[in-house]
């Protein structure tokens, strides 16, 4: 009895180091995002002293804080195939290589045109590491951990993005001419050590697995799964899901295991459930930034002054503290996303994003409405607030959801080229969003502004509770069943138990000639 327990104990641990090491993994592969989040944080800030030091209007402000997510969307497109071809891990080094360039182009910028070429590297990395964190994440996972792991990417741009606050306000100390290059020139040091460091982590199996070398990805599905034969199962679901038997001999690659012919799968002939699947994992991006958090998140300082906070030091500080609250709320999210499931936290967290955003038109409407310096003080507070309770909101749901789901609705063979898309469309509409919202609210006030983003934030709850079925639990291996029970799946899902049993028998099946 004694050596039985010991024996027991014994596996916990050993599961335990293995589950840490998968942790480790996803980690090390999501640290890429804390440069693009950094990038974000300290650009909103940087733009206030390079306004004053290049002497920049508000259409070249727009074009630069724009600017990344469009060159962004071209790195997004072009990553999936590199990934396929190349491997997920040199991918995530080649990123923090295009990275490291971008910001010493903008941390040495002599002039607004330098500055605006260095942002647009930049972009082309952010991009890159955008597609490839959350798909290496979910790819190094299990199914139980899957959520909270595949959310690590949007947790380090939440982290990224803290930083760059917090240099904004200790490095707004320095001369003018110095402030804001020391600012966007520091992502050059964490690229370097990333380009390099990444090689310490396994490449993703179920990569190993489409180019014909099954005994590499056993041994990295060794070091994560507690059991031999938990180790094989995954191998075999892994082959299948990829089209090969379950005996095939290595060196057997698996069918467009370069990417090609991808495209043709996912838009010109899809299957029905790669068709829902398509709609799914897109619009998720294509929602996620239509709720306004890169205008409030980029324009932050901008909204607080137009709350009633007057002095840079004080705008700078308030931005921190956003920083803090992004950061907070979604390693929140990380607890929840395996134990509540996608749809309940998305839809929770849409719900007080839309109230988080009524509140904030109305408050900032009053201010803007009322004389300088006399709004009243229930508005004040209402608009900084909401400010806060907006980005909590996002924090917990939509954003980490987003990346959750999007890299794991994919089958394996579309999983890095579909992502690419998702990303693309991502960056289009933050794009969209970040280049117009001066000119938005100039149009229509800044308070109808957020009123707008409330009714669109109300369309993605819509669009998410009708077309979204839960993936929560399911190995990805078995996600694509998920689809191919119509667009109202999320009212009579097969067991995921029941699923998993049968993932390997059919996958043999279809494989046989």
């Amino acid at each position: 009895m004694g050596e039985e327990e010991q024996r027991n104990g014994n596996g916990r641990k050993e599961g335990r180091k293995k589950s840490k090491y998968a942790v480790a993994c996803s980690i090390v592969g999501s640290i890429i995002s804390i440069l693009m989040g950094y990038d974000t944080g300290v650009m909103s800030g940087a733009m206030l002293f390079i306004k004053d030091d290049l002497k920049t209007n508000d259409t070249q402000v727009q074009v630069l804080a724009g600017i990344l997510n469009i060159c962004a969307l071209v790195g997004s497109l072009t990553a999936g195939r590199v990934s396929d071809w190349a491997g997920r891990r040199r991918t995530i080094s080649f990123a923090a290589c295009i990275f490291f360039v971008g910001s010493v182009l903008m941390g040495l910028a002599p002039n607004f045109a330098t500055l605006l070429v260095g942002r647009c590297v930049a972009g082309v990395g952010v991009g890159y590491a955008l597609m490839i964190a959350p798909v290496y994440a979910a790819e190094i996972a299990s199914a139980e951990s899957r959520g909270a792991l595949s959310s690590l990417p949007d947790i380090c741009i939440s982290l990224g993005i803290l930083l760059g606050y917090v240099a904004n306000y200790l490095l707004a100390k320095l001369p003018l001419v110095y402030g804001w290059r020391a600012m966007l020139g520091l992502g050059a040091l964490p690229s370097a050590a990333l380009a390099v460091g990444v090689f310490a982590m396994p490449e993703s199996p179920r990569w190993l697995v489409m180019q014909g070398r099954p005994e590499e990805a056993l041994s990295v599905l060794r070091r994560e799964c507690e059991t031999e034969d938990e180790a094989q199962v995954r191998l075999a679901e892994i082959k299948t899901a990829a089209g090969l038997a379950v005996d095939s001999a290595p060196g057997v690659a698996a069918p467009r295991s370069s990417g090609k012919g991808v495209w043709k799968e996912l838009f010109v002939h899809p299957t029905p459930p790669v068709r829902r699947i398509l709609v799914a994992a897109l619009g998720v991006h294509f929602f996620n930034h239509l709720t306004g958090i890169e205008a409030v998140l980029l324009y932050s300082p901008r909204i607080f002054k137009a709350a009633g906070i007057a002095t840079r030091n004080e705008i700078l500080a308030a931005t921190v503290g956003v920083g803090v609250t992004k950061t907070v709320f979604i390693l929140v999210a990380i607890l929840l996303v395996d134990r509540m499931g996608r749809r309940r936290v998305y839809l929770s967290s849409l719900a007080g994003i839309i109230a988080s955003l009524a509140c904030l038109g109305l408050g900032l409407t009053v201010v803007e409405r009322s004389a300088p310096h006399h709004a009243a003080q229930w508005a004040v507070v209402l608009a900084i607030a909401t400010v806060f309770t907006f980005v909590a909101s996002f924090s917990i749901g939509v954003g980490p959801v987003t990346w959750t789901y999007s890299s794991e609705v994919f089958p394996l063979r579309l999983r890095a080229q579909g992502t690419s898309v998702g990303v693309a469309i991502n960056r289009l509409i933050n794009a969209t969003v970040s280049m117009t919202f001066v000119s938005l609210y100039k149009a229509m006030t800044i308070g109808g502004a957020f009123f707008l983003f409330a009714g669109l934030s109300v369309v993605a709850a819509a669009f998410f509770y009708f077309l979204c079925p839960e993936t929560q639990g399911r190995a990805l291996e078995e996600v694509e069943q998920v689809f191919s029970h119509g667009w109202c799946a999320h009212r009579g899902e097969v067991p995921a138990l029941e699923m998993r049993k049968s993932t390997v028998a059919e996958g043999n099946a279809k494989a046989q000639p």
